[in-house]
């Protein structure tokens, strides 16, 4: 194996390794709203159709085609089934062996981390899960900020450093997307309980599934109206989980990379493109011209973006 396919081959290992974590996490959110929607009142039909918007925006809905989905079966499948390529049990399996094949790229902290919470998981049972959800997802998004934490904190800034990034932001960026239109698309209410309770309920668990009602709360106060949500979520500079900012950290990570390897690529100007039409755009514009297509629009630029980051650097 030469050099270059060997560093390509730890770039590849270290994007996909926190893709998987964030999307672990991500699912575990996902789930999370899910589980707030489905306490509304609501007809077994109605708890249903939601669980399948949350299949939809995992991008599961054909692994689960034709299957006869209670809210039990849809949870173990979006936490345990490893049949799921997205299911948490799943994206920390793929997590793992992609951390294990660039072991020395990583610091003793960080490995350690994802390798106990893999271990962990690995023991847990479908009826644990259902009987103790909000605890499992909370330790899930916990390990996984821990992963993060523990990065943050020990590794050396390097390209090793730039392509974890580069994977976290991407999957981060893709989420939130999927969130946002989960809300706005599929669980669009009626015209006559826009505004209503179940809506203001709807959006405000997009808040909490990115953990974003306290940070929201400091900027909007009491004005949860959906084209704030929306607004933060997408274009706020602020949120750690909006599109922009993750935008502006790919943006910061191709940059270094850029200035390491002495050459730029498509990557780099599709990156640099996003953040320019994001800074001239508002949120009435967006809603104007259809938020769903927006969202639609960004998950395919991102897709693009990804394959952009593959090529240059030969994933």
């Amino acid at each position: 194996m030469t050099m270059m396919a060997t560093l390509s081959r730890t770039a590849s290992d270290l994007f996909w390794m926190a893709r998987y974590l964030e999307r672990a996490e991500a699912m575990a959110r996902l789930v999370e709203m899910g589980r707030r929607m489905a306490m509304l009142p609501n007809t077994p039909e109605g708890h249903r159709e939601e669980w399948l918007s949350v299949m939809a925006a995992a991008g599961c809905a054909k692994h689960f085609a034709g299957r006869d989905m209670d809210e039990r079966a849809v949870i173990a499948g979006l936490v345990l089934d490893r049949e799921n390529p997205s299911s948490i049990v799943s994206c920390l399996d793929r997590a793992r062996h992609n951390a294990r094949s660039v072991r020395t790229a990583l610091t003793t902290q960080a490995w350690e981390t994802l390798n106990e919470a893999w271990l962990k998981l690995g023991d847990i049972t479908e009826s644990a899960v259902v009987r103790e959800l909000p605890q499992t997802l909370d330790w899930v998004k916990g390990r996984c900020a821990q992963f993060r934490g523990a990065s943050d904190a020990t590794m050396l800034r390097d390209d090793r450093f730039d392509f974890a990034r580069l994977g976290l932001y991407i999957e981060r960026a893709d989420m939130t997307l999927r969130l946002l239109d989960v809300k706005y698309y599929v669980l669009l209410p009626e015209t006559d309980v826009i505004g209503g309770g179940r809506d203001r309920h709807q959006w405000t668990s997009v808040l909490v599934a990115t953990s974003a009602l306290r940070a929201y709360h400091w900027v909007y106060r009491g004005d949860y109206s959906p084209w704030r949500i929306a607004d933060f979520l997408t274009l706020n500079r602020a949120c750690p989980r909006s599109l922009a900012y993750c935008c502006d950290e790919i943006v910061t990570s191709l940059d270094r990379l850029a200035r390491g390897y002495g050459e730029r690529h498509a990557c780099h100007a599709t990156a640099s493109e996003t953040v320019a039409l994001l800074s001239d755009l508002d949120i009435g514009e967006i809603f104007h011209d259809g938020l769903h297509e927006f969202l639609t629009e960004a998950i395919a630029r991102n897709n693009r973006l990804t394959a952009e980051i593959a090529e240059a650097y030969h994933f």
